[in-house]
C-alpha cells in the first residue's frame, strides 16, 4: 500500500458522504462524481500541505498529485525530509542561525560573538529563511564575491570577506555535529584569498624609550599602565587581551608564573615571569582574588576604581607615548610583540625557539610575526661581495676586473 493520499474535510452537498480521491482526477462523491472537492489536503505521514484553489479544482487536484508524487519519488530514492516542506522552516537559514547564535553566545567572547551575529545577519538578509540544503557553492560565490553595489558585502576587503566565510563555515559544521544536516549535504566553498599587511616595527632602543616615557606619564597615575605593555614587550605569547583579563587569582609569584585562562588558541598557557617581574609584583599590594590585575585605580569618568581596563586603554597610552616622542606609524600590537619577536631573532634565537617562546600553533600565524632579519640578510648579501675571482678580458692582459675594488 502505497504512502501518504489526497483528502479533504468537504462533505458532498447532496447526500453529505465524505468524498474520496477517485485516484483519476479528482477528490469527489462516490455518489454523485460530478460533486467535486476544492479544498484538499495532501498528507504523507506527519507531514501535511493544503491547496484551495476554489476556482479551478481540476488544476487543484493536479497540483496535490503532483506533491503527493514527488514525496513517494523522495521516500523511494532515500532522500525525503520532512523538514524540507514543512510551513514553519526549520531548516531555514534564518531560524538555524538564530539557534546557532544562541549556542555561540555562551562560549565565545562579546566581541567575537558580535561579528558572528554580523555576519550571519549579512548572509540572513541574502537568503532569509531558504532551505539550508538549497544554499550550495555558487549561492555562497555571489555572496561572498559581489560584484556590485546592491551586493552586502560590496566594498569590504578580502580579510574581512574571508573572516565572514570562515563564520558561515563554523556555521555549517556545527549543523552536521547537530545532526541537522549529513556531511555530503555541506556546500563546496569558494575561495577567498587575501595577503595580511607587514605591521611597522621599531628596534629594541626605541621600544625602550616609548616604555620609558610610559613609565614617566603613568608612574603617579597607575602604574599598571606601563607593566601591562613592558608585559607585552616581554612575553610575546600573550595578546592585550588575554593580559587584561588577569585576575589576581591567576598570579602564582611562588612558581613564577601567571595562568592565561581562556587564550585564543584554547588551551589554557602560562606566562613564565623572569626574576625581575616576580619582584616587581611581590612589591605590590595584592587584590582580592576575583580583582582583575590590569585595573582602574581611581574613576575617570568612564571607568570606575576597580574596573578592568577597556580593550584599547592600553593602545590609548601607547599611542600618548609615541605622540610625545614624535613616533609615528607604529601600534601597539607592532610595536610590542612583533618587534620583540625580531629582536630575539637578531640576538641570534632560532625560529623554532622563538616559537616555542610565542606558543603559536600554527606556521602560517608565525611567519607573519616572523620577518627575515636584517641582520641575516645582510650577512647573506656580504658573502656575495666577497668573490674573489678576477676576470681578464682576452687579449687585454692589462684589464683587471675584481669585486674588491675599493670605492
Amino acid at each position: 500500500m502505497k504512502k501518504g493520499g489526497i483528502y479533504t474535510d468537504q462533505k458532498c452537498s447532496i447526500c453529505s458522504s465524505n468524498m474520496k480521491d477517485n485516484k483519476g482526477d479528482a477528490v469527489a462523491c462516490p455518489n454523485h462524481p460530478d460533486q467535486i472537492a476544492w479544498r484538499l489536503i495532501v498528507r504523507y505521514g506527519k507531514l501535511s500541505k493544503r491547496y484551495t484553489y476554489r476556482d479551478d479544482p481540476e488544476t487543484n487536484y493536479q497540483r496535490a498529485k503532483l506533491t503527493l508524487d514527488g514525496w513517494r519519488y523522495k521516500e523511494l530514492e532515500g532522500s525525503f525530509d520532512e523538514r524540507d516542506y514543512k510551513a514553519s522552516a526549520p531548516l531555514g537559514f534564518a531560524n538555524l542561525s538564530k539557534e546557532y547564535l544562541k549556542r555561540k553566545k555562551a562560549q565565545v567572547g562579546t566581541k567575537h560573538y558580535r561579528n558572528i551575529k554580523n555576519d550571519l545577519k549579512k548572509a540572513g538578509e541574502v537568503w532569509e529563511n531558504t532551505n539550508i540544503k538549497e544554499i550550495r557553492y555558487a549561492e555562497l560565490e555571489d555572496f561572498l564575491h559581489p560584484s556590485g553595489p546592491e551586493d552586502k558585502l560590496y566594498g569590504l576587503s578580502p580579510k574581512t570577506r574571508a573572516n565572514t566565510k570562515s563564520t558561515l563555515r563554523d556555521f555549517w559544521d556545527w549543523l552536521v555535529k547537530r545532526e541537522i544536516i549529513r556531511h555530503h549535504e555541506v556546500p563546496r566553498f569558494p575561495k577567498v584569498s587575501f595577503h595580511l599587511s607587514i605591521r611597522n616595527t621599531i628596534d629594541k632602543e626605541t621600544q625602550e624609550r616609548i616604555l620609558d616615557e610610559l613609565y614617566r606619564l603613568t608612574k603617579d597615575f597607575n602604574i599598571r599602565i606601563w607593566i601591562g605593555i613592558r608585559f607585552l614587550a616581554t612575553y610575546v605569547n600573550v595578546r592585550p587581551k588575554e593580559l587584561i583579563n588577569i585576575r589576581e587569582s591567576h598570579i602564582d609569584l611562588q612558581q613564577g608564573r601567571i595562568l592565561i585562562p581562556h587564550p585564543k588558541e584554547g588551551k589554557p598557557k602560562y606566562m613564565y615571569l623572569i626574576e625581575e617581574d616576580i619582584n616587581l609584583l611581590q612589591s605590590m599590594p595584592r587584590g582580592l582574588p576575583d580583582l582583575y590585575f590590569f585595573r582602574h585605580l581611581k574613576g575617570n569618568g568612564a571607568a570606575r576604581p576597580g574596573q578592568r581596563f577597556g580593550h584599547d586603554y592600553l593602545w590609548k597610552w601607547w599611542k600618548k607615548a609615541c605622540s610625545n616622542l614624535g613616533i609615528e606609524g607604529v601600534d601597539l600590537y607592532g610595536g610590542t610583540r612583533h618587534s620583540t619577536v625580531i629582536y630575539l631573532r637578531e640576538l641570534g634565537h632560532s625560529p623554532e625557539a622563538v616559537k616555542r617562546a610565542s606558543m603559536h600553533s600554527t606556521n602560517k600565524a608565525f611567519e607573519r610575526y616572523l620577518q627575515v632579519t636584517a641582520s641575516e640578510v645582510r650577512s647573506i648579501y656580504a658573502d656575495a661581495r666577497r668573490n674573489k675571482r678576477k676576470r681578464c678580458k682576452q687579449n687585454e692582459p692589462g684589464l683587471v676586473y675584481t669585486l674588491e675594488q675599493k670605492v
